[in-house]
């Protein structure tokens, strides 16, 4: 149960700060947001404030938000179309029906000539005498169809309508507010956890190892091999695996006393590669500060977007397999390991997933974010925007063959960890 909770937690962040970012942007451009659902599937929860219906849906493996004038989202009244409408006192149309069993005495019923419900605001029509009459129609005008209220959408509220920076803004939002997310986990372990200092003290020694037998001792401090500083635990571990058999003079600080000692480092060979190794255990101090919190939560950041640039590299040249990717299952089989760790494992593994959910999105594939963002390049190269239909198809074929991918995914996690 714990770990139910840990993954829907975790998952459900990541998800929300995602949609947030698209939600933000969306607003800060003017763009109506119809829904801002997280989740998939049919609704357990639903809360209107406004124009914007928010959601939490039963399947916790997405979220999107819905915005005006995205997937054929305008109504169009065709002529012959009977429609009832309310007026308001500027004798605007407010309400529309689309429904032909309204029992309001206050509709009026028309028999739709023409209609625009998006840019000139208008709906004419032959009234129940035969006569042709013409309504504006309000911004704030709500359609009621089959029990459902959908507020229309002027143009210049609509997604298409804005300019192509900030269409492309509110596409990108969603993963820039993935790393934005990522950085302040790291922020928070390290001010409330603590900075590794990775200075090189030993917090084991081996027995029957070159480092035990040369004398050393948990919470030696090196300082020098061969004359030369070590500075970090990183540079103390290139200097003994880069001499293998080669006899090394070693100062160590012991309980405020300086103290040297030679060792011999073991030759190891691995893959064809021979290096050396002495037989100790690391662990790196901790310590905090606020401002070395912000460097840490930036250099981890990149640091791990870095790494998995570099594993989408390796997937691309074959190095790495379809079979060792792993879905929604693989991610809950991790979270249950990594939870044994205690709570700031669990903010380490969400910061590294909210970095991949974020360039993931990112890949210049139909249906994501990246697939989006792709198209609006073109349109900055052609000077106009690809055909909907077109750019509708391709989304729909990517969609379809990321289904596919899930379940095939989904199954390689299901026979890894359950067969």
């Amino acid at each position: 149960m714990e770990t139910v909770i840990a993954f829907i937690i975790i998952f459900g962040s990541l998800v929300f700060f995602h949609e947030l970012g698209h939600f933000l942007f969306a607003k800060k451009a003017g763009i109506m947001v119809r829904e801002f659902a997280i989740g998939m599937g049919p609704k357990i929860l639903a809360l209107r404030k406004k124009e914007t219906l928010y959601t939490i849906r039963i399947l916790p493996i997405g979220g999107y938000v819905r915005m005006a004038g995205e997937d054929f989202d305008t109504v169009e009244l065709q002529p012959g179309y009977r429609v009832g409408v309310i007026l308001n006192n500027n004798d605007e149309i407010e309400k529309i029906y689309l429904n032909r069993d309204v029992s309001n005495p206050n509709v009026l019923f028309l028999e739709t000539e023409s209609a625009d419900l998006s840019k000139d605001l208008f709906i004419e029509g032959y009234d129940e005498d035969g006569n042709l009459v013409r309504y504006n129609v309000s911004r704030n005008a709500v359609i009621y169809e089959k029990g459902q209220e959908t507020l229309i959408a002027p143009y210049d509220r609509q997604f298409d309508s804005k300019s192509l920076g900030s269409r492309a803004m509110a596409i990108f939002a969603g993963p820039l507010f993935n790393f934005i997310l990522a950085f302040f986990i790291f922020l928070a372990i390290g001010l409330l956890h603590g900075i590794p200092t990775n200075e090189p003290i030993i917090k084991e020694v081996i027995s029957d190892s070159p480092a035990y037998a040369a004398g050393m001792e948990a919470g030696d401090f090196v300082k020098e091999v061969d004359g030369k500083p070590m500075e970090t635990w990183q540079e103390f571990t290139e200097t003994i695996q880069a001499n293998p058999e080669n006899r090394l003079q070693m100062k160590v600080e012991r309980n405020g006393e300086m103290v040297t000692l030679a060792v011999v480092p073991e030759k190891m060979v691995e893959a064809g590669r021979e290096y050396g190794q002495i037989g100790v255990m690391y662990e790196s101090p901790l310590e905090k500060n606020a401002l070395k919190a912000f460097a840490f939560g930036a250099e981890q950041t990149y640091s791990w977007m870095k790494r998995i640039f570099e594993l989408l590299g390796m997937l691309v040249t074959g190095k790495f397999t379809i079979d060792a990717l792993s879905g929604p299952v693989g991610i809950y089989k991790a979270t249950e390991e990594v939870a044994q760790w205690g709570v700031f494992s669990l903010m380490n593994w969400a910061a590294v997933l909210s970095i991949n959910l974020g360039i993931m999105n990112l890949l210049p594939l139909p249906a994501l974010d990246g697939g989006r963002l792709l198209f609006f390049a073109f349109e900055g190269v052609r000077g106009k925007p690809v055909d909907k239909q077109k750019e509708g198809m391709v989304h729909f074929v990517g969609i379809m063959l990321l289904m596919v991918l899930m379940l095939i995914v989904t199954w390689n996690d299901i026979q890894r960890f359950f067969f």
